[in-house]
């Protein structure tokens, strides 16, 4: 029997943080984007499987930086905006 979890792309993420995040922390965080919005710090890009996620979630909490949000996004309706 196959995985069927194998030949999945990875997904699009955006995760909301509190807290101060230089954008220079890109590469610790699988070279995510990091913008601002208002004072949140946002994370988007993909993320290969729920591994990788909680390695992000583990970063973060390393960094003691606060969760508001995690969100799978429609990579299409980015570029709409």
């Amino acid at each position: 029997m196959t995985n069927p979890h194998k030949y999945h792309a990875p997904i699009q993420l955006r995760i909301k943080l509190k807290g101060h995040l230089d954008h220079k922390w890109s590469d610790w965080f699988e070279k995510m984007a990091i913008s601002t919005e208002s004072d949140k710090k946002i994370l988007t890009g993909p993320v290969v499987d729920q591994t990788a996620l909680h390695g992000l979630l583990i970063r973060i909490r390393d960094l003691n930086l606060t969760l508001l949000s995690v969100e799978q996004i429609d990579p299409d309706s980015e570029d709409k905006k």
